[in-house]
C-alpha cells in the first residue's frame, strides 16, 4: 500500500456559522473518519499561521506564514493509505471536511 497525505485547507464560513450541537456533529464526524482502518495519523493544526523559512542571500531567511494574501488556511492532515491515487482520491472524498466547505489536497508520499 502506499502512503497518502491528505491537506485540509478551509476558508469558508460553513464551520464558523455552526451552532455549538452541529459542531459537536462535525466533531463527531471528523474523529470517526480518523478511526477508518485507512488512516494512519491526523491532527489539527494550532491556531497562529506558522513560520515560513525560505533563501536569502544565500541565508534562510523567517517570516510569518503562509502568505499574507492566501485566502484557504492549512488547517489539518491526515495520513491515509491506499492502493493507488484513485483510491486515495475516493477515500478522500468521504471525509466531511468538504462537506463542509473545505478544500483537500491529496499528494502521494515519495518512496511509498
Amino acid at each position: 500500500m502506499s502512503q497518502y497525505l491528505l491537506l485540509l485547507y478551509d476558508n469558508s464560513p460553513s464551520l464558523r456559522a455552526l451552532s455549538p450541537e452541529e459542531m459537536q456533529k462535525a466533531t463527531e464526524k471528523y474523529m470517526a473518519w480518523s478511526k477508518m482502518p485507512f488512516t494512519q495519523a491526523g491532527k489539527r493544526l494550532g491556531m497562529d499561521a506558522g513560520k515560513i523559512l525560505r533563501p536569502h542571500n544565500g541565508k534562510p531567511k523567517v517570516t510569518d506564514g503562509p502568505y499574507g494574501e492566501t485566502k484557504e488556511a492549512l488547517g489539518g492532515f491526515y495520513l491515509i493509505e491506499a492502493e493507488n491515487y484513485d483510491k486515495a482520491v475516493e477515500l478522500a472524498m468521504t471525509n466531511p471536511h468538504v462537506e463542509y466547505g473545505g478544500v483537500i489536497e491529496v499528494r502521494h508520499i515519495f518512496g511509498t
